[in-house]
C-alpha cells in the first residue's frame, strides 16, 4: 500500500511539473456511484495535460456507507481527449486504482486494480466544464462499474 501511495504521489508531482510549461490544469468536484455495494460517493479530480490531448487525472473518492460497507478510492487515470466540437470532447481512459473497503462485519479490505472506461466533457462557460465518466474497475473480488458526474474549472 505504501508503494502504491508513493507512486501515485510521484505521478501527480511529475504531471504538475511537466504541465507547468503548458499551464492546462483543471480541478473538479464529482459525485460517483459504485455498483458493487450500491455506494454513492463524493470526490475530487485533478486533470493535468502535459502534452496536447493527453491528460493525467489523479483523483480521490469517498463512498458513503451502505449495508455495512464504506470505501475510499484513489485513482490515477490517463485520458486521450478527442474534441468533437469547440465545446464537446470524449476521451477513453485507462488507469490504476487503489480501493480500501471498511466492512462493519469483517474489518478492512485493501485492493489494487485497473480502470478502463470512457468520459465526455462539455464546456458550460469559458473555463467551466461538466464531465461524465463511466469506468469499469478490475479489482480482485471487487470488480464494479463506476459512474461519475462532475464539474471542473480549468486554470
Amino acid at each position: 500500500m505504501k508503494k502504491f501511495i508513493f507512486l501515485a504521489v510521484l505521478a501527480i508531482v511529475t504531471a504538475l511539473g511537466a504541465s507547468a510549461e503548458k499551464g492546462d490544469i483543471s480541478l473538479g468536484a464529482q459525485f460517483a456511484y459504485a455498483s458493487k455495494h450500491s455506494m454513492a460517493g463524493l470526490g475530487l479530480q485533478l486533470q493535468v495535460e502535459p502534452v496536447n490531448r493527453f491528460r493525467i487525472a489523479p483523483e480521490f473518492m469517498y463512498y458513503f456507507k451502505n449495508d455495512g460497507v464504506s470505501a475510499i478510492n484513489a485513482n490515477v487515470n490517463l485520458h486521450y481527449v478527442i474534441p468533437t466540437s469547440s465545446a464537446f470532447a470524449i476521451y477513453p481512459l485507462l488507469g490504476f486504482t487503489y480501493a480500501s473497503y471498511k466492512v462493519d462485519y469483517g474489518g478492512n479490505i485493501d485492493r489494487c486494480g485497473a480502470n478502463v472506461g470512457v468520459g465526455a466533457q462539455y464546456r458550460v462557460q469559458d473555463r467551466l466544464y461538466f464531465y461524465s465518466e463511466e469506468r469499469f474497475q478490475i479489482i480482485e473480488n471487487f470488480n464494479q462499474s463506476v459512474t461519475v458526474l462532475g464539474l471542473k474549472y480549468t486554470f
